[in-house]
């Protein structure tokens, strides 16, 4: 009607609702129909396997869609999921380069403890958008729930920061340099390295795309075989410790750890600080992994709650163990030169050169490949929802859940650069560096979250919550992340850095999200000026079941 005001694009549904899309153009094509559901309140016990909801309007009264697979994921699997891709290779890589950076054991034990109370705050951010949105895409979803304006921003930013940069290449590397250190190898060559880690991804990919309930049986051992390994080490320091006659080398690892020594050469730059800060942020990522699974998830709301629980207590708990572990058996002059093979110097001073370089370095390549799989089947999902909206091209296939009931155009798309950040970078160079890539542009999109929770709290207070986090622990995030993002900018003390710009990896993070904006402006705001048209949504269910939408210039 003329006279109505414009609806608030903050109230407006992401998607069309179901009567909308009863009242629209109804086509069909190649056996793809339009499909309706009607809004009603469900229990979300009541949610089964075969009960799929083709409406994807996130406004929807009832507990928005199951995936065409159905909720085949238990308790136990979503903990792997989430244990799994939070313990992965950083606990066994990231260690050494730490302590190469920040100088001291006292400073590196204090960045995992703060880590930890970072990531608990980070947590009850995911945690209140996850109950509250109950669907798969994790973090996509959140974006786009909150920042409905300017249209697509958010979806076109998130879509291009989870394919450029949601790739496994780092634990990949470090599957690779264990295996070849277990092997006799420690002056592998490119191609070598580079040979074995893409393997690993291939195979992973064809199990989990090809054989999905293998795959996810697979990753459960892996994972448990993860969390034996880690408890294995602790209890291997401990009996250091408590048994093993004193001699001058435990001698001189113990009082490292006194006081007089704890602190000895730290380094206080709050870009060095900030640079390992990333690095522990990666290792306790994935705490809400689930979420990017949820339409999979039985009983989702409640198994979110208590398996990212769960994980935050267990991750925190084997993270600082393990490195008060390291630092009781292997000096931290070594440690500082062990780059990526802290774990591997660790079993060969407690188990000699047979056992310590052979049998427990394939355990923790075991690990990193457990880890490489758990992300592999999240970030196929959320892919896959990045089709289902329509922002990739061929997006009907790369949704679709045929031939095999698995994502597998979400594997392609996830392989793909995978493959490429593994392949083309020099090896010695590449594991710091995509961490710290990585680090930035997920320290962008957390405090995008973080900001957005604050803004539906006092635009949305209407929303049911089933979880609700401490303001507190929310501002702490935010405030940690404008620090952090500013922090690569502060320049480090001379003769620290790696031949790059010290900024470079910040910068890097900064241009994928100016390219993504300005891609965003040419196909949604200056074609459709251009032609004459707008662009429009049309929701479509393909013939598997997967409900997708169609972006159309009419």
């Amino acid at each position: 009607m003329a006279g109505q005001a414009a609806p608030n694009p903050e109230l407006r549904p992401l998607l069309p609702t179901p009567d909308q899309t009863r009242h629209g153009s109804g086509s069909s094509k190649d056996g793809d129909t339009i499909r309706t559901s009607s809004a009603s309140s469900i229990d979300e016990g009541e949610i089964g396997a075969d009960d799929t909801k083709p409406s994807r309007a996130v406004e929807d009264d009832v507990l928005p869609e199951t995936s065409p697979l159905g909720r085949t994921l238990t308790w136990q699997s979503a903990y792997i999921l989430a244990i799994s891709r939070v313990v992965g290779s950083g606990i066994f890589a990231t260690p050494g380069a730490i302590a190469q950076s920040v100088g001291s054991v006292g400073l590196s034990l204090s960045l995992w403890v703060v880590g930890a109370v970072i990531a608990a705050c980070g947590l009850s951010v995911a945690l209140e958008y996850g109950c509250m949105l109950p669907r798969s895409g994790g973090t996509k979803v959140y974006l786009e729930f909150t920042y409905r304006y300017p249209r697509f921003l958010a979806s076109t930013l998130y879509a291009i920061y989870a394919v450029m940069l949601g790739f496994t290449a780092s634990n990949c590397v470090v599957f690779s340099r264990y295996v070849l250190f277990a092997l006799g190898f420690r002056d592998a060559g490119d191609f070598l390295s580079k040979g074995l880690a893409i393997g690993l991804l291939t195979t992973i990919t064809v199990i989990h795309g090809v054989f999905p309930r293998t795959g996810i049986r697979v990753q459960n051992v892996l994972g448990w075989i993860k969390i034996g390994v880690i408890l294995f080490m602790i209890l291997s320091g401990i009996y250091v410790v408590l048994f093993r006659p004193v001699t001058d080398a435990t001698a001189e690892t113990r009082k490292q750890l006194s006081w007089d020594n704890l602190w000895k050469d730290s380094s206080w730059n709050w870009g060095i600080i900030s640079t390992s800060l990333f690095k522990v942020f990666y290792s306790y990522a994935g705490l809400d992994n689930v979420s990017n699974v949820l339409n999979e998830v039985k009983d989702p709301v409640r198994t979110l709650r208590s398996v990212a629980m769960t994980a935050l207590a267990t991750a925190c708990s084997l993270y600082f163990l393990i490195n008060a572990a390291y630092f009781l058996v292997v000096p931290v002059d070594e440690i500082r030169d062990s780059g990526e093979l802290i774990a591997a110097l660790f079993f060969e001073r407690l188990f000699g050169e047979n056992l310590g370089r052979t049998i427990l370095p394939l355990a923790v390549a075991l690990s990193a490949a457990g880890n490489v799989m758990v992300v592999t089947f999240a970030m196929a999902r959320v892919k896959q929802e990045i089709a289902r909206q329509g922002f990739l091209p061929f997006s009907d296939h790369l949704s679709s859940s045929r031939p095999f009931d698995s994502p597998l155009g979400g594997f392609l798309v996830h392989y793909i650069p995978s493959f490429l950040v593994i392949a083309l970078p020099p090896s010695s160079e590449v594991y710091s560096f995509i961490l710290e890539v990585e680090g930035y542009a997920g320290e962008l999109v957390s405090l995008a979250v973080a900001v957005g929770l604050l803004k539906l709290r006092f635009q949305r207070p209407d929303l049911s919550r089933p979880f609700k986090a401490w303001i507190p622990a929310v501002l702490v995030k935010i405030v940690l992340a404008v620090a952090l993002l500013a922090a690569p900018f502060f320049r480090p003390p001379e003769g620290s850095g790696n031949g790059l710009f010290y900024a470079t990896y910040a910068l890097v993070g900064v241009t994928i999200f100016v390219v993504g904006v300005l891609y965003w402006y040419v196909w949604t705001v200056a074609i459709p000026r251009w032609r004459g048209t707008r662009l429009e949504e049309e929701t479509r269910v393909l013939g598997d079941g997967t409900t997708v939408t169609k972006l159309r210039y009419i």
